[in-house]
C-alpha cells in the first residue's frame, strides 16, 4: 500500500455539541447517501441513534448509522469498547429486519473488549456512590468505563486476542483475577467464573472473526479510490472525558479530533467538522445544567420539551432533562471541535411556544462569563443570562426550504448562528431523513 498517495475522497465528522441525543443518527444516515464508508471511533453500546426511515423507527447502539444504507461499508474503529454478545444481538436484530449487516461491517481487531465483569464492576460501583450518598455519576451500566480503564491501564482482552485462544484465556486469568478482587474485596459483589466467560467468548469469537479487518487501512483505501467516508461520533462534546462536565462525563473523547485517533486514519484527512445540536438542551443522568427547566406540570415549556420532543434516552430509556438552548455552552463545543458547520435538528418541538429563549451567558458570583466554565462546579453555580425571542404559531415540522420557515424562526436561528460564530448548514425539521432544509452541503463545501 503506498500510503503517499493523495487521497481524492472527501471526509465529514459528525458531532454532538451538548450532552448527547441531539439527533446524529439521523443527520449521520441523511449525510451516508454522499459516502462509500461510515466509520464509528469511540465510545460503546451505551449510546444510541435512532432512525426513522419511511416511518419505520430503528435504534442502533453500536453499529454505525450507515447500516441503514444498502451497498455503504460501515467500520468500528479502536476508539470503540465492543461487547461481543451485544453486537451480535444487534446484527441479528438488523437482518431480522431484512439488512445484511455482516459482508458490510468490519471491526477493528484493536478495539477492546466488553467482557462480563466490566458490567458488574460498572453497577456495584454506581450503587456503592448512591448508597454513600456521593451520587451516581449516570452511567448506562454497560460496563463502558471500566473496560476503558483496562485500555489505558494496558491490560484489556481486544478483539484480535479472540482469534488466539491459548493468550485469550491467559489475559482472561489475569484480568479477572483483578476484578474479582475488586468486586469482593471493595465493592462487597459476587465473583465471577473463569469458565462460562471463557466459553461464551470463544463461542461468538467464531462469528467476530470473519469482520476483524484493518479498519485504517481499509479507510485510506476509500480515499484513495475516490470514495468520501463519513465519521461518527457518539455522546456529544459536553461529555468528553477531558472537555465535558468531568466527572460527570462519558469514558472516552468525544470530540472531532478523536475521529483520527479512534479510527486510524491522519487528522488531515478530516475535510469538513459537522456539529449536531437541538434547538434546545437535553441531558440523561447526573451532572450540572444551567438552563434546565422543570418538566412535570403540564402547561409549563419544560413539559412541552419532554413531552412533544419525545424525550427518552434512546439506550437506557431514562426521561431526558430538558431546557432552552445553551448557546454559551455551544460556543465552547464550537472551539473545541473546530466546526465547520452546525446542523440544528428538533425546530419543530419549539412550534406553538408564545415565546423562546436562549442562554448568552451566565452570572457566576460576582463575575459574568459567555462561554461555559471548565469546572463543574463552577457549573453548577452559574446562573443562565437569557435573551428572549417571540414564538411562532406556525407550523415547521416537515418543511424543507428556508424560506418556508416562520419569520421569527429564521431570526431565532440567525440570532444562534451570530451568537455562536458558527454557520447553520442544515436544519432538521423532523425525524424522518427527507425532514431537512440544506444551506449548504458538507460534502459540496
Amino acid at each position: 500500500m503506498d500510503t503517499r498517495s493523495a487521497a481524492s475522497g472527501r471526509n465529514v465528522v459528525v458531532v454532538g455539541t451538548q450532552w448527547g441525543d441531539e439527533g446524529k443518527g439521523k443527520v449521520v444516515d441523511w449525510l451516508t447517501d454522499h459516502a462509500a464508508a461510515v466509520v464509528r471511533f469511540q465510545g460503546g453500546h451505551n449510546a444510541g441513534h435512532t432512525l426513522v426511515i419511511n416511518g419505520k423507527k430503528t435504534a442502533l447502539q453500536l453499529i454505525p448509522s450507515g447500516i441503514m444504507r444498502a451497498g455503504v461499508n460501515c467500520y468500528i474503529g479502536n476508539g470503540v469498547v465492543v461487547d461481543p454478545t451485544h453486537l451480535l444481538l444487534e446484527i441479528e436484530r438488523l437482518e431480522a429486519a431484512g439488512l445484511e449487516v455482516r459482508s458490510r461491517l468490519y471491526i477493528s481487531e484493536s478495539c477492546p473488549l466488553i467482557l462480563p465483569f466490566h458490567v458488574e464492576v460498572d453497577r456495584a460501583r454506581e450503587a456503592m456512590r448512591e448508597s454513600s450518598g456521593i451520587g451516581k455519576i449516570g452511567t448506562t451500566g454497560k460496563g463502558i468505563g471500566p473496560a476503558y480503564e483496562d485500555k489505558v491501564a494496558r491490560r484489556a482482552l481486544r478483539a484480535q486476542d479472540l482469534k488466539h485462544p491459548e493468550r485469550f484465556a491467559a489475559k482472561l486469568t489475569e484480568l479477572l483475577a483483578l476484578h474479582n478482587f475488586v468486586l469482593e474485596g471493595y465493592l462487597h459483589g459476587q465473583p465471577l467464573e473463569f469458565q462460562p466467560i471463557f466459553d461464551h467468548a470463544m463461542k461468538v469469537a467464531e462469528q467476530i472473526k470473519p469482520m476483524l479487518a484493518d479498519v485504517g487501512v481499509r479507510i485510506h483505501a476509500v480515499n484513495v479510490q475516490g470514495g468520501s467516508v463519513l465519521f461518527e461520533g457518539a455522546q456529544g462534546t459536553l461529555l468528553d472525558i477531558d472537555h465535558g462536565t468531568y466527572p460527570y462525563v462519558t469514558s472516552s473523547n468525544c470530540v472531532a479530533g478523536n475521529a483520527a485517533a479512534g479510527s486510524g486514519v491522519g487528522p488531515d484527512k478530516l475535510h469538513y467538522i459537522l456539529g449536531i445540536t437541538k434547538a434546545y438542551t437535553t441531558r440523561v443522568g447526573s451532572g450540572p445544567f444551567p438552563t434546565e427547566l422543570p418538566m412535570d406540570e403540564p402547561g409549563t415549556v419544560g413539559h412541552h420539551l419532554s413531552t412533544v420532543g419525545q424525550e427518552r434516552g434512546t439506550v437506557t430509556g431514562r426521561a431526558r432533562r430538558c431546557g432552552w438552548l445553551d448557546a454559551a455552552a455551544l460556543k465552547r463545543s464550537i472551539l473545541i471541535n473546530g466546526i465547520s458547520g452546525l446542523c440544528l435538528t428538533k425546530l419543530d418541538v419549539l412550534d406553538g411556544l408564545a415565546e423562546i429563549k436562549m442562554c448568552i451567558g451566565y452570572d457566576l458570583g460576582d463575575t459574568k462569563v459567555d462561554i461555559l466554565p471548565l469546572d463543574a462546579d463552577d457549573i453548577i453555580a452559574c446562573q443562565p443570562i437569557y435573551e428572549t425571542f417571540p414564538g411562532w404559531t406556525e407550523t415547521t415540522f416537515g418543511v424543507t426550504n428556508w424560506d418556508d420557515l416562520p419569520l421569527n424562526a429564521r431570526r431565532y436561528l440567525e440570532r444562534v448562528q451570530a451568537f455562536i460564530g458558527a454557520p447553520i448548514d442544515m436544519v432538521s425539521t423532523g425525524p424522518d431523513r427527507d425532514h431537512t432544509i440544506l444551506l449548504r452541503h458538507p460534502y459540496k463545501v
